[in-house]
């Protein structure tokens, strides 16, 4: 059995500590371990009160993820947990380090709490599709209160120790050698006469508001669309309050982990746990490769995208030099910055003083020599490979050596902007997405001659910068927008078909998106592919029959929500947009004029048709070796296109189908609808004629 606990006698107290490196999980081993020391413990006369701590850097980390479902050796965590309620003796919690899920539950039933001021505690249990199961969610209302603790269990974010004091976790914050601390805890505690303070005895202090669960399931509603593991966590803290008796709300608390446990859901959102940690590992990048100290970034561009991205540099306190062509644009993006920060304030989510210290570590210039000492230089110039080039030459000629050269390009040849610099082996793209101080995921794109210190810098960097960083190949759209074409080209055949843009959205939304192909590309703004076309001179014929309603929808001056009309007619303030029978009649209209029968189409088909071909594409990403994983595109829709996480991500999800199904279905399309979207693409035939999956390709 993996991992143990140490007994050791100091004077009267007995000494528990868990030792199962690295993070000290639940294992059959520390279960034991628990169970025996406190046996022992109680049958010694000379032992008055036992003090539990953990080993190197954790309390307890949590279960064992891999038990969860199947069984396991020894006695069981509520076994152990029963031990310790039954203790005559004091049990004091010396908590050295992180204490999340089940070492948090295992900690809530000790009697007392002490707590290291860097240790962290957390029920993240919400977080992989499941609810904490080992009296959590009894516990902790019983504390600190339902409304706290239902906040506290439906975000799952852990909490540092004076944190956990200031909410009732807690009895102590211990600075020094936290052992100690316990122990003269404890004895503390004996000079008093030993009380033992169990908290399943107690009742909830705030029980009488039945508005927080409506509040709490409100609140969830909008953290965790679609999520089905909030909604049993607000069952059990309510069973906390009416039930009034720990027992019974302990049936519920199980009856609802068993639920959670059988969920799709919760194979899925553990699936997105491992990913997120698989995606750092690149198999020619070796995890000993040397990096460059990144102290020093600069940022050539002040718009929207420089803008976010130097805000994600100051915000984890790296200094930037923003450069803009002419002080005008310099003087109004650094001023959308310091807005952006100063509604931070005006949430409370920042101070003053916070605001000074990150504005502080923000130049601005209109010269490209005075980015000389940046470590590392982003460009987030217009969208063009030759304005991309051009700027490359510049920066080659006063960029230091070693320093990263850097694009933040969504989709364009990193390897022609490489050959426009003597150091090709340096240039990366890094794909920031927008708002780029917000949004979670960094594609990182490696050219051809991209060296592995200049991407092993970059995952780390995309790591200090809080981002999920991926690695893409250097092709069309990388792994994200390659896959997004397929999706809103399909969005804009289906309205010239019979369906109406609304409709599409609605059924997209009901899937568990954020927003549909429509409000997209309202938010992103339909005149920039119109004015690109314009740009271009392309005739209208040579427009592609997706676009015609969108150029047209721009002919009137309706470019999204930046005009408050697009797709949608949006209120003056709100960005929530009203369905417009107008938009209906023009689709209706470009049908005509292209010669296409509409007709009815159901749900189930828009979602097929949108979705299959992100799985088709992402089989072809996989092929190319643009992605070295299925994860690594689940990671990218999910961080970056709002792909709902209890889905796992689109490739995930495909094997959830049957890809034997979406391969059949494809074909059917083929022969409906033809054209390159619906090619079967080789791999999937070649899984499906094997019988595997997607996740088979994940060794």
């Amino acid at each position: 059995m993996k991992g143990t606990v140490h007994y050791e006698l100091r004077n009267n107290i007995a000494l528990l500590t868990i030792d199962n490196p690295p993070v000290n999980p639940l294992s059959s081993g520390v279960r034991a371990g628990l169970s025996e020391g406190i046996s022992n413990a109680l049958a010694d006369d000379n032992v008055e009160a036992i003090v539990m701590t953990g080993a190197g850097r954790a309390f307890i980390a949590g279960a064992d993820i891999s038990e969860f479902g199947g069984a396991s050796e020894g006695p069981s965590l509520h076994d152990c947990l029963n031990d310790m309620d039954a203790s005559s003796k004091p049990i004091i919690a010396a908590i050295n380090g992180t204490a999340f899920g089940g070492g948090l539950e295992v900690a809530l039933c000790c009697h007392y709490r002490v707590i290291a001021p860097s240790a962290q505690v957390g029920l993240p249990e919400v977080k992989l599709g499941l609810l904490p199961g080992a009296g959590g969610t009894q516990r902790l209302p019983r504390l600190v209160g339902a409304e706290k603790a239902l906040d506290f269990m439906l975000t799952g974010d852990g909490i540092p120790g004076p944190a956990a004091r200031e909410l009732g976790i807690v009895d102590a914050v211990a600075d020094g050698d936290i052992v100690e601390a316990g122990i003269a805890f404890a004895n503390d505690i004996i000079a008093q006469g030993s009380p033992v303070r169990r908290i399943r005895d107690e009742s909830v202090p705030d029980g009488g508001d039945p508005e927080v669960f409506d509040k709490a399931r409100q609140q969830a509603a909008r953290r965790m669309r679609k999520r089905f593991a909030p909604e049993m966590i607000v069952q059990c803290v309510e069973a906390a309050v009416n039930l009034n008796d720990f027992d019974a709300g302990m049936q519920v608390e199980a009856e609802n982990f068993a639920q959670c446990l059988k969920h799709p859901q919760r194979e899925a959102l553990i699936h997105m746990f491992f990913a997120e940690r698989e995606v750092a590992k690149i198999p020619d990048v070796p995890k000993d490769t040397p990096v460059q100290n990144i102290e020093q970034a600069a940022v050539i561009g002040c718009g929207t995208m420089g803008g976010g991205i130097s805000m994600s540099f100051l915000n984890v306190g790296i200094p930037v030099t923003v450069l803009e062509l002419d002080q005008e644009a310099l003087d109004r993006g650094i001023g959308v910055i310091k807005r952006n920060y100063d509604i931070q304030v005006q949430r409370g989510r920042m101070s003053v003083e916070e605001v000074d210290q990150r504005m502080g570590l923000l130049t601005g210039t209109t010269r490209y020599e005075d980015l000389g000492t940046a470590d590392v230089i982003i460009e987030a110039v217009y969208e063009n490979i030759d304005v991309k080039v051009e700027t490359f030459k510049k920066i080659e000629a006063v960029a230091k050596p070693g320093a990263i050269l850097a694009s933040n390009t969504s989709g364009l040849d990193v390897d022609r902007m490489a050959d426009a610099t003597s150091r090709p082996e340096a240039v990366i793209g890094l794909h920031f997405f927008s708002p780029a101080n917000v949004m979670r995921l960094l594609e990182v794109v490696r050219g051809g001659k991209t060296s592995k210190e200049t991407i092993a810098t970059s995952m780390m960097l995309g790591k200090r910068l809080n981002k999920i960083a991926v690695l893409s190949g250097n092709a069309p759209g990388f792994i994200g927008n390659r896959m997004l074409g397929r999706y809103t080209t399909q969005a804009g055949e289906i309205i010239l078909q019979g369906a109406t843009p609304y409709q599409v959205d609605n059924a997209i939304l009901g899937f568990g998106m954020p927003m549909g192909p429509f409000q997209m590309n309202d938010l992103v703004g339909l005149d920039l592919g119109w004015r690109a076309r314009k740009l271009s001179g392309m005739a209208p014929e040579d427009v592609p029959v997706t676009a015609r309603v969108a150029d047209k929808l721009c002919e009137m001056e309706r470019f999204g929500q930046k005009t408050n009309r697009g797709y949608y007619i949006y209120l003056k303030g709100s960005r929530a947009g009203q369905a417009d029978p107008e938009v209906v009649e023009i689709v209706e209209q470009t049908s005509a004029e292209l010669g296409i029968t509409r007709r009815p189409i159901e749900d189930d088909e828009v979602l097929k048709r949108c979705l299959y071909p992100l799985i088709n594409e992402g089989a072809r990403i996989l092929e190319d070796g643009i992605a070295i994983r299925p994860c690594d595109i689940d990671i990218v829709y999910i961080n970056g296109y709002g792909f709902p996480e209890v889905t796992g991500g689109p490739m995930f999800w495909a094997d959830q189908q049957g890809l034997d199904n979406i391969l059949a279905d494809i074909k059917k399309f083929q022969e409906e609808y033809g054209g390159d979207a619906w090619e079967p693409a080789p791999l999937l035939e070649r899984l499906v004629a094997e019988g595997k999956s997607f996740g088979d390709l994940q060794g």
